[in-house]
């Protein structure tokens, strides 16, 4: 489906773009594009993978025109650009807005004035009942890549939505490694706090399962098993053979959940089950609500949402042969170390 297209990554020097870079830099695409402002970890990258079919372009989101530049000729676009730092945007909340909502309506602008085929909008599961300043741009996002989609265009315009992914940089995982081998006590925030727990290979096989399958407007959920804090740093400290560590509650940090939703109770009611995954459909009505439309679908019958407290609970050994699949993880269990993804 990639065979002879152009893909673009807005954001593409973070942990989701090396992760599509390993999977698809020796596909049939001809070429991949990572826009981003950082021009050190495009070096960086420019050198790891010394690959003709990778295009760097230096730009922000929040400027159009630096967007426009980067999406001319391209087919494909995987917006995963996004300042996603809970705490840093409870205190810089409109610098959050800048990047994660304005930044998207300049992606889809771009793209449909481009003629792009189809784009990805990646979310978090931040954006559902949001309490944070990131959680609400987020969600603010994923109204505006809705509402676009409305737009007759040639551009198929979809969103995903997921929670925690494991051992990227900013991931809770690479503290408590550094904590351990530093003879630091773990910080826990609160031990029955709970995330979703996904892989980087899950948070593409989303994204790519939302490109094969969207139509426009579409928001993509991966069903995921979900741990509490203090499982997973029991998992982590047994895997590294130093099951008696100290620990030190230091409480929840500004903006902080005790668990996670990746679907609302009202978007749950709308929800299509798809095996591995659920689909929520757009409202396709418009402002003049005196005709019901019948969507089509089949609805799946709930009053909670999908959040990390009810869904599939990870005990220990279960969270250890998790986290023993994360390159990072199976460094530091050897007594090793290796940077964790960015």
């Amino acid at each position: 489906m990639f065979k002879d297209n152009v893909l673009l990554i807005t954001g593409g020097t973070g942990s989701f773009g090396n992760a599509v870079l390993r999977r698809f830099l020796n596909s049939d695409l001809s070429e991949i594009r990572i826009l981003s402002r950082d021009e050190k970890k495009q070096d960086d990258m420019r050198k790891l993978y010394s690959d003709p079919k990778l295009k760097f372009y230096i730009g922000d989101v929040r400027d159009y025109d630096s967007v426009l530049s980067a999406t001319r000729g391209a087919d494909f676009v995987f917006h995963a650009a996004a300042l996603k730092q809970v705490p840093s945007c409870e205190f810089h909340p409109l610098q959050a807005t800048k990047t994660n909502v304005l930044g998207t309506e300049n992606v889809l602008e771009a793209a449909i004035v481009c003629n792009v085929q189809r784009v990805i909008c990646l979310s978090t599961d931040k954006a559902v009942y949001p309490i944070n300043a990131m959680g609400i741009s987020k969600a603010l996002m994923e109204k505006v890549a809705v509402a676009k989609s409305r737009i007759k265009s040639n551009t198929t315009i979809c969103v995903t939505r997921y929670g925690n992914v494991m051992a990227s940089r900013g991931s809770v995982i690479p503290l408590f490694v550094d904590q351990i081998r530093g003879g630091q006590s773990i910080t826990i925030t609160d031990p029955n706090m709970t995330r979703f727990m996904m892989t980087l290979d899950d948070a593409v096989d989303l994204v790519l399962y939302a490109f094969e399958h969207g139509k426009p407007g579409d928001i993509f959920v991966q069903k995921a098993p979900a741990a509490t804090i203090e499982t997973l740093a029991k998992a982590l400290t047994e895997l590294m053979e130093v099951p008696e560590h100290p620990v030190n509650m230091i409480g929840t940090r500004h903006g902080e959940k005790l668990y996670e939703a990746l679907l609302s109770r009202e978007e749950m009611a709308e929800a299509e089950d798809m095996g591995s995954y659920f689909r929520v459909p757009p409202d396709l009505r418009d402002l003049n609500y005196g005709k019901f439309v019948d969507q089509g679908e089949e609805r799946i019958s709930h009053s909670e949402d999908y959040n990390s407290h009810n869904t599939d609970r990870l005990d220990v050994d279960r969270m250890k042969s998790m986290l023993i699949r994360l390159a990072f993880v199976r460094a530091a269990a050897r007594g090793e170390y290796i940077e964790p993804e960015e």
